[in-house]
């Protein structure tokens, strides 16, 4: 059955430079058709009309065929398929009303741990499908469920690329670094593909917070070997000798956006200050799951470590960036608000200068909890970025078809007054969850 779908989904997109979408808002869509033209020639611009939308789907968790319903250790629940139908639709959804320019993919794609080492990375090719049938370019974080003993981000990141749409890179190279550490940069409407003399008018960061298992590794006990689950001392150093690279080369600073799937510390810390009116959002994950969680400070992990404090090199670089907007993330189903950072908050050694801190907006139907799926949508100005408004118009588009939480991250967000956003569930419509039926061995 799912390779009949892969297959169909193959064939419908081999055409898709014939089709002509047109936008609700009347702006001509960018085209990123499958072809054999060179990647280096497509790059990220803002509108004619001075706009950039991004769409970021989280937490999709693809692949689930395994849960703790089965009685029998080869049980192959046919839930997990029926889930993937119902992620597909809400992309297509979210997508059909927005018409975005880029899409985030913010970790965890694909729940490693129930899947198959012959068809783990094969799900990608699933969410492909709504993104490059519209022609749209993607970007990707990958999140712990995404690094397991039968997925790598490797292999994951090899399967994205065979799509041109993809745009997620590996920069920062070491085992302990991950894999989707790199920049996108966004140029103005006026500049012309392969003109070296513009600058970009935006910056779009994307970092691996790791977690999960190492690829097809074991210990002497013949355990899965745990992957730490931060940004690594090796990736926050190479952000900080770009970035600061870039600014010299442009000669001013670069307004900027980062992107990773499980939140640092500081998005727990300033969580007991989150207002339904000021910062509108879903809440229900209190307290929420951060990097270096169930880490002790000397790097060895278990029951007895809550947190080690690793995250905080990264805290301090995003902190420290000037014309960073906002950094977000995914990981935490039940949360969906954003919170200005602007000062040391208790439990916390580095001191928020004025950075976002969002989540998006559960996206999938696998993975935990039944809250409404949808995707934050972020659109800036590049006239507003010029003029140093370091700012981003956000809101969640939900799947079905309403719009939540639509807030401005401007210099009085957390001041302001915003409606609260309903706490709605939706529930898969096509998931006997009493139903097991056999399947092959798991390897």
């Amino acid at each position: 059955m799912l390779a009949a779908v892969l297959l169909f989904m193959l064939s419908a997109c081999v055409d898709v430079s014939r089709q002509s979408l047109v936008r609700r808002d009347a702006r001509s869509p960018k085209t990123y058709a499958p072809n054999n033209s060179s990647r280096s020639s497509r790059r990220l611009s803002f509108n004619q009309d001075g706009t950039f939308q991004i769409s970021i789907f989280e937490d999709l968790h693809f692949g689930e065929t395994k849960q703790g319903r089965q009685t029998r250790a080869d049980a192959w629940d046919q839930w997990g398929p029926q889930q993937d139908i119902n992620s597909v639709k809400v992309m297509d959804a979210v997508l059909d009303s927005e018409r975005p320019d880029l899409v985030v993919l913010n970790g965890d794609l694909i729940t490693g741990e129930n899947t198959y080492l012959e068809n783990s990375t094969a799900y990608m090719d699933q969410i492909a499908g709504p993104l490059v049938a519209r022609g749209l370019p993607w970007a990707s974080t990958y999140g712990n469920h995404d690094h397991n003993f039968n997925i790598s981000g490797a292999g994951l990141l090899a399967r994205e690329r065979r799509w041109p749409n993809s745009l997620t890179r590996s920069m920062v190279a070491g085992r302990d670094a991950g894999v989707t550490n790199y920049y996108l940069p966004v140029y103005a409407a006026d500049c012309a593909p392969g003109d070296d003399g513009c600058a970009p008018e935006l910056l779009l960061w994307f970092f691996d917070s790791r977690g999960g298992f190492y690829f097809r590794e074991r210990g002497p006990d013949g355990r899965q070997v745990g992957q730490p689950d931060w940004v690594d001392a090796s990736v926050v150093r190479w952000f900080e000798a770009t970035s600061a690279a870039l600014r010299r080369r442009s000669g001013r600073v670069v307004p900027s956006l980062a992107f990773v799937h499980i939140p640092a510390n500081a998005s727990l810390a300033v969580q007991p200050g989150v207002d339904a009116h000021r910062q509108p959002g879903v809440d229900d994950d209190v307290p929420l799951a951060r990097q270096a969680q169930g880490w002790c400070a000397d790097g060895s992990n278990g029951p007895e470590c809550v947190y080690g404090g690793q995250d905080e090199p990264f805290m301090r670089a995003v902190a420290a960036t000037p014309g960073l907007i906002g950094l977000f993330s995914g990981h935490d189903h039940g949360a969906t608000w954003c919170y200005k950072w602007d000062r040391l908050v208790p439990g916390m050694t580095v001191a928020g200068t004025g950075l976002n801190l969002c989540f998006g907006q559960h996206s999938g139907y696998g993975g935990y909890g039944n809250w409404i799926r949808g995707a934050r949508q972020l659109r800036l100005s590049a006239d507003a970025l010029r003029r140093r408004r370091w700012e981003a118009d956000t809101w969640i588009r939900t799947e079905n078809g309403g719009v939540v939480g639509r807030v401005s991250l401007n210099a009085t967000y957390g001041k302001d007054w915003y409606p609260a956003t309903p706490n709605e569930k939706t529930y898969c419509p096509t998931c006997n969850y009493t139903v097991i039926t056999p399947g092959p061995r798991r390897r």
